[in-house]
C-alpha cells in the first residue's frame, strides 16, 4: 500500500512539472515579447520578463526533484532522517527563491498590467507568490516536526 501511494506521488510530482516546462516551452516566450511590444521604448523589458520567468522556473524544478528524492527515502523507510529534513528545507529554500523572484518581478508586471486593460499580470503575480509563501511555511512546519520525530526517535532509541 505504501509504495502505491508514494508511486503515485512521484506521478503526480512527474505530471506536475510537465505544465511548467510546457508554459516555459511555449507561453513565456509570447509574454517576454507582449512586453517589449507595450514597451518598445524599453530595450531591456522583454529580457527581464523573460529572465525573472525562467530564473524562477529553475528553484521550482530543483523543488519537484527534492520532493521526488523525498518520496524516495520514505519507500526505503528513511523518511524519519536528516536527509528527509534537508529535502524539506532545500524546498523551503526554493519556495522563498520562487516567492522573492516573483516579488522583485512585480514592478515589471504592473507596468504591463497598466497598460493592458483587464490587469492580469499584477493577480497572477500575487498568486505565486501567496502560493509560493504557503508552500514555504508548509515545509518549515513539516521540517520542525520531522526533526523533532527524529530527536523523539533516538531519545526512545538510547533507552532502549
Amino acid at each position: 500500500m505504501k509504495r502505491a501511494t508514494t508511486l503515485f506521488l512521484k506521478i503526480a510530482v512527474i505530471l506536475i512539472g510537465i505544465p511548467i516546462i510546457a508554459l516555459c516551452i511555449f507561453l513565456v516566450p509570447k509574454i517576454g515579447d507582449f512586453a517589449g511590444e507595450l514597451y518598445p521604448e524599453m530595450v531591456y523589458m522583454k529580457s527581464l520578463v523573460l529572465t525573472d520567468m525562467y530564473a524562477a522556473a529553475i528553484p521550482f524544478y530543483f523543488a519537484l526533484y527534492q520532493a521526488f528524492r523525498l518520496l524516495n527515502y520514505i519507500d526505503k523507510n528513511q523518511a524519519f532522517s536528516e536527509l528527509s529534513v534537508k529535502a524539506l528545507k532545500n524546498i523551503k529554500y526554493c519556495a522563498i527563491t520562487i516567492s522573492s523572484l516573483y516579488l522583485l518581478g512585480m514592478p515589471l508586471y504592473y507596468l504591463m498590467g497598466k497598460r493592458v486593460d483587464p490587469p492580469s499580470f499584477i493577480p497572477m503575480g500575487l498568486v505565486i507568490i501567496f502560493a509560493s509563501m504557503v508552500i514555504a511555511f508548509f515545509a518549515a512546519v513539516l521540517q520542525r516536526l520531522l526533526q523533532e520525530a527524529i530527536h523523539i526517535k533516538s531519545e526512545n532509541d538510547l533507552t532502549v
